[in-house]
């Protein structure tokens, strides 16, 4: 953007802030192998964080420096790299570019104040980071985008450039405007001309990165062609969105604006929003120590980002759901800190990275948890005091102590034992409550069991740290199929839940085929007698009863009703047939899965003055129930869930077909936005349970689905009957 030399932060110490004026948050985004990781180990470098090999002091990667995301080869979390620039320090959020891990991308997007966007010259701009980018412009967040993996020979920086207009730019296509042109090297065998410096536009400069380092020189004359033609659309561009109606009319007029006012009106622009520049950035070749570009986003960080000051006031509440006023980043202002994250760390235990809203946290005081009652995901919900720890900073596997963290920054809390992602830390005399923010239900089930006892011994534990960790998972103790189940977003989130279970925590465990919670049902009225006469010496056993079953409408459950005459059965076993019926009807009388919605009439039966006692009726209560089903034509029925798929118009079509193949019935379409399209279909329970993969394919991942139990209805004779075979064979 400019010409004005900066200074970088000295590596080895942790960069602070004494006021919020001094703070940027800025988050990256973008799909998977775009390049986000290798670009923050890049500013790292420039900003002299890291040593030339790009690593921190222990050797360990900034960022990826997970085990798991060493044998994955791929973030799957959330990471925190703070550097220095020019006296500001920069809190660089790198989150997962794969859909599996998006909890973590809204993680960040909570936490920064602006967002950088970045794609690959190479692969484009996928569907997904599109939606990101409609969500961040719904609430205003300043964006800006960054062109990587420039040394590929399919790049087209001129190309991509379109590319990001046509995707950023919908509503306004000169708010997305080049602020550099690429300055290209000489050809190499291959014939493709590395990008070797850049041409500012507004600075009409050229930095010339071949050196390894930044050089800025006077351009050439055909170099100074080059900006000249590009330079009109940027400052129009510029002036377009300026808060000084004159300019333009200055403009067009012909006078020659100021290098200073078009940057200072390009970072208002930037921070309200309104402008989206793009750039460009590539690693520092073998022994450099600045990367392609890597100044100029550091530049456009520090100046045209916004600070935590601009970032609108944040509503709270009481814990108890009382109104109270919107706090401010203010330092000694109210405690208004959320957690953002929670991880665990083998030495130090529970680690808690927090984003300060107000007031100051500082090490060892006494503060108030209150959260939001993830119940239904098997989270705990929280209103309580907790005497937090050490602060500190983190770069990579390092925590560098911090003596207090202002409203504006981010830090890591340590011994934090009950809070957990999402949860408001506050004042302990004055508790308050932040609004949650939206997490993507878990819709990929799950099923597991503990490989040996001395793992089912642990895996409850395991369980809740892991959930207590990863709000995007819910828990579930199924009591139908009394199975144990993650809900997880996707394949590879099972994987790493999976792999923490076990490197983390200690637990293996084995995945198991996921059961749907089925029912049976008499389809016709039917009549059975229980029998149950024995004779061995001393007391026998004896009972014996006539009941009738019918079927009722769906939701009626189990009646029993008496009807017994002349007390062939003595009223104080009749609540024994009752038990001893309803017991069958949970065991199911078919295929093993609980029966519904009848109603067990019992008519007649025979006593003994000796022999009967409630455990005798009881099972000839069952047995009776077993004989009616035995003459009765038995329906097998499946929960039937309410689906609603929001997809882009294009996709439609597609996904209509997949879930008209899947036994679905589409109840209707309607309009939910510019170009996305919400269909609604019920559909069989059992035929969605990898919906949350295979959707994604369908829509080339711009699919997104919420799924609410119906009801059951009877499942079709040839599905039925294949349940029943697998019954038998006890698979």
């Amino acid at each position: 953007m400019g010409a004005t030399s900066h200074q970088a932060g000295a590596a080895g110490r942790a960069p602070t802030a004494d006021r919020p004026s001094s703070l940027r948050n800025v988050v990256l985004v973008g799909h998977s192998g775009a390049g986000k990781t290798t670009l923050v180990e890049a500013l790292a470098l420039t900003a002299g964080a890291v040593n030339r090999a790009g690593r921190v002091e222990d050797g360990s990667a900034v960022s990826d420096y997970d085990e798991i995301e060493h044998r994955q080869q791929r973030s799957v979390q959330l990471s925190l790299v703070p550097v220095e620039w020019a006296g500001i320090k920069i809190n660089i959020l790198d989150t997962p570019g794969y859909a599996d891990f998006v909890g973590e991308l809204r993680a960040g997007l909570r936490a920064a104040d602006a967002a950088l966007f970045v794609v690959s010259s190479s692969d484009g701009i996928d569907g997904a980071t599109r939606m990101v980018w409609d969500e961040c412009a719904a609430v205003g967040m300043p964006r800006a985008i960054v062109v990587t993996h420039l040394e590929a020979a399919r790049a087209d920086y001129a190309q991509m450039t379109t590319v990001c207009g046509e995707n950023f730019g919908a509503e306004d296509p000169d708010a997305v405007i080049p602020l550099y042109l690429p300055l290209y090297g000489p050809p190499g065998p291959d014939g493709h001309a590395p990008v070797a410096g850049l041409l500012g536009l507004l600075s009409r400069r050229v930095y010339d990165y071949t050196s390894g380092e930044r050089v800025e020189r006077d351009p050439e004359p055909a170099e100074l062609a080059l900006i000249s033609d590009a330079r009109s659309r940027l400052i129009e561009g510029i002036i377009a969105e300026s808060e000084d109606e004159s300019l333009m009319d200055r403009y067009l007029g012909g006078e020659d604006i100021d290098f200073k006012t078009l940057v200072d009106d390009l970072e208002r622009a930037v921070a309200r929003g309104t402008f989206h520049p793009v750039l460009m950035a590539a690693p520092a070749a073998d022994g450099a120590r600045q990367g392609l570009g890597t100044v100029e986003l550091l530049e456009l960080i520090t100046g045209g980002f916004p600070t935590p000051l601009e970032r609108a006031a944040v509503p709270v509440t009481t814990p108890d759901g009382a109104d109270r006023p919107a706090v401010t980043c203010d330092p000694d202002g109210p405690l208004v800190a959320e957690v953002v994250k929670t991880s665990s760390d083998p030495y130090v235990g529970r680690v808690s990275l927090v984003r300060v809203f107000s007031g100051t946290l500082r090490p060892e005081e006494t503060v108030h948890v209150s959260g939001h009652g993830l119940t239904d995901r098997g989270h705990e919900d929280h209103d309580v005091d907790e005497r937090i720890g050490t602060l500190t900073s983190p770069f990579g596997k390092q925590q560098r102590a911090l003596t207090q963290v202002i409203a504006g920054d981010l830090a890591c809390v340590a011994k934090l034992t009950r809070a957990e992602t999402g949860d408001t830390l506050s004042a302990k005399d004055r508790p308050l409550l932040m609004e949650a923010w939206p997490m993507p239900d878990p819709l990929l089930p799950l099923a597991i069991a503990a490989h040996s006892k001395a793992d089912e011994d642990k895996l409850s534990q395991g369980l809740a740290r892991l959930v207590a960790e990863d709000p995007t998972m819910r828990l579930e103790q199924n009591p139908d199929t009394h199975q144990v189940v993650l809900w997880c977003l996707g394949e590879a989130h099972q994987d790493v839940a999976l792999e923490r279970l076990r490197t983390r925590y200690g637990v293996q465990v084995d995945p198991v085929p996921h059961k749907v919670s089925l029912r049976e049902t008499f389809g016709a009225k039917a009549a059975g007698r229980g029998r149950h006469v024995k004779q061995s010496g001393g007391h026998g056993q004896f009972a014996i009863c006539e009941i009738e079953v019918e079927p009722l409408p769906p939701g009626s459950g189990i009646e029993f009703v008496d009807k017994v005459v002349g007390g062939a059965v003595p009223r104080q076993f009749i609540p024994s047939v009752e038990k001893g019926v309803r017991t069958q009807a949970a065991r199911g009388v078919a295929a093993g899965y609980p029966l519904v919605d009848v109603r067990i009439t019992l008519l007649d039966g025979k006593a003994h003055s000796v022999d009967s006692s409630d455990a005798a009726f009881q099972t000839a209560g069952a047995l009776a129930l077993r004989e009616a089903a035995a003459e009765a034509r038995i329906h097998l029925l499946e929960p039937v869930a309410e689906l609603a798929v929001l997809v882009p118009d294009e996709y439609v079509g597609p996904v209509m077909s997949d879930l008209a193949g899947r036994r679905g019935r589409v109840v209707g379409t309607e309009q939910a936005g510019a170009g996305r399209t919400q269909v609604r279909a019920e559909i069989p329970e059992i035929e969605i349970g990898r919906y949350a993969v295979e959707l994604r394919s369908v829509s080339h991942g711009t699919g997104r689905f919420t799924r609410a139990y119906a009801r059951h209805e009877p499942m079709p004779p040839q599905i039925a009957e294949k349940v029943r075979e697998q019954a038998e064979k006890g698979t």
